[in-house]
């Protein structure tokens, strides 16, 4: 047999391998009822025009590389001590102006699972064991943390940290899948997103291309201890930020069609 016939035998081959996954090694393996979902592109007259001419992020000093892994919030205590970020491995830690410490935790059911690796994309299999803090806000005036974990939900952990207390695990009946952000008022009112009602955090491929809109908005209130559903039917919603007068707020939207 000629080598192109080899090859094109081997392209076949691998076509069907693709086509059938017989060993269930697709990403969607998991979702037999994923469905990939056209995003139409808006007009050009509506893509903002905005820019920065002067690219400052270009000309920005880059701290602390490869002293944390997979950074994704980052929060100031009330003291004006930190930063203080979540990372990959499931821990919080701080800066203290010399070095990296560790603040607390969000996960009980830490172990050796949860020690260092090579890249953040490492931890991803273990996420849901060693907890994955996304979003990170302190109130003010307690000084207590709040925390979005992708897995584990709304929690709090007090000014000299440890381990996080878990107070918001589903609203409305419906399980947080993906705690993503959160953003804080005056009055400690804690306002954060769920990004999907199906997928959790590795899995955030499928959701992106399935384009879900199971996500949500969602207000929990210390005080009373109540949650309030503010928004449904969003596809990704990452980011919440309050108004400095806090009369409103914004949420970014991942991937809306």
């Amino acid at each position: 047999m000629t080598p192109v016939g080899i090859l094109g035998i081997l392209f076949l081959l691998l076509a069907l391998y693709c086509g059938t996954d017989p060993f269930k090694h697709s990403a969607i393996s998991e979702f037999p009822d994923f469905e990939a979902y056209k995003v139409d592109m808006p007009p050009w007259e509506m893509v903002p025009m905005v820019r920065d001419k002067d690219n400052l992020l270009q000309k920005s000093e880059i701290k602390f590389l490869n002293q944390v892994q997979g950074p994704e919030s980052m929060a100031f205590d009330p003291l004006g001590r930190g930063p203080y970020t979540g990372v990959a491995d499931g821990r919080i830690v701080f800066w203290d102006g010399e070095k990296w410490n560790d603040f607390a935790h969000t996960s009980s059911n830490r172990s050796e699972l949860c020690n260092p690796k090579p890249s953040p994309l490492s931890y991803l299999p273990n996420e849901h064991i060693c907890g994955r803090p996304l979003g990170l806000r302190f109130d003010k005036k307690t000084g207590d943390l709040y925390i979005a974990d992708a897995y584990l939900g709304l929690l709090k952990v007090g000014p000299e940290g440890g381990l996080a207390t878990s107070l918001v695990t589903g609203a409305n009946g419906v399980p947080l899948r993906f705690t993503n952000d959160l953003d804080i008022d005056d009055e400690g009112i804690v306002y954060f997103t769920d990004s999907s009602s199906k997928y959790p955090r590795r899995n955030f491929k499928q959701l992106i291309f399935s384009s879900e809109n199971g996500g949500r908005l969602i207000k929990y209130n210390p005080h009373t201890k109540e949650t309030t559903i503010l928004m449904t039917n969003l596809q990704f919603p990452n980011g919440v930020s309050l108004s400095k007068d806090g009369t409103f707020l914004v949420c970014c939207e991942g991937c809306p069609g």
